[in-house]
């Protein structure tokens, strides 16, 4: 009897749809608890409309990836041959707080031991001719960083230009570090030379290992080659900054239709 109450059972439930069942079940639980399963969830607006907000202020849709592209290279040839400019100069490093070059790290107890002798003008010649030789060699970077940029192939264009104030000076950097080294070492190694540089901090290290019995040696060429590459692009950067975030210093179409159509 009870198998037989079971097919019954069994045959009046496959009467009924999954839809129809879900109506009863959820008669029941709206008897006892309240809920109604029927209502559906609220959407939640803010996220949406946060996705909404966060991109109300990019419009890309005019930009092709080419111009994207050239938009970033002209500002960062503009960056370039703006900030060499000002490095170039007598005390374009050495008054600059940005890009002056100091006493190299492992060098500087020489820096303090020659001071405490009453030593520090020696020092001090030392250092300005390290900015006089960055000063001297930087007026032949022009070429070699734009060169740098035009082969650059941004396949990122887009990510760049929506990226932070610098991006595309980082990017520059990232991928042209050791070529500009190389391109710009021997030029580097010319102005050492000719500023007298060289001359002096072999005269500085000699009268230091004379005094404290050591054997310090370092490659001033190499140090005075990054830093004044380093130098060039603090400046590139501040110029990307300043052409990203003031419209003024757009100062063509195209930096103004590429740069202007991220307003940050």
């Amino acid at each position: 009897m009870k198998k037989n109450y079971l097919i019954i059972a069994g045959l009046l439930l496959s009467t009924f749809t999954q839809a129809q069942i879900g109506d009863v079940l959820n008669s029941i639980i709206k008897e006892k608890t309240g809920v109604d399963l029927t209502k559906t969830k609220p959407t939640n607006s803010s996220s949406t409309n946060t996705t909404t907000t966060s991109n109300s202020n990019i419009n890309l849709g005019n930009l092709t990836q080419t111009e994207i592209s050239s938009g970033l290279k002209q500002a960062l040839n503009i960056g370039v041959t703006e900030g060499v400019k000002k490095l170039g100069v007598t005390d374009g490093f050495y008054k600059n707080d940005l890009v002056k070059i100091l006493m190299p790290e492992k060098l500087r107890k020489i820096d303090t031991t020659l001071r405490s002798l009453g030593m520090g003008s020696l020092a001090d010649q030392g250092i300005k001719l390290l900015n006089r030789a960055a000063e001297d060699a930087v007026t032949e970077a022009t070429p070699i960083f734009a060169n740098a940029i035009t082969s650059m192939t941004i396949t990122d264009a887009k990510n760049i230009l929506l990226g932070n104030n610098t991006a595309a000076t980082n990017y520059l950097q990232t991928k042209t570090q050791s070529q500009l080294f190389t391109a710009f070492q021997p030029k580097v190694k010319a102005s050492l030379g000719k500023v007298g540089a060289d001359t002096v901090w072999k005269n500085l290290i000699s009268k230091y290992n004379l005094l404290t019995g050591q054997a310090v040696t370092t490659d001033l060429n190499e140090y005075v080659t990054t830093e004044t590459i380093n130098g060039v692009f603090k400046m590139v950067a501040e110029k990307e900054t300043g052409i990203r975030n003031n419209s003024a210093l757009r100062t063509t179409s195209l930096l103004e239709k590429v740069f202007g159509a991220v307003k940050k």
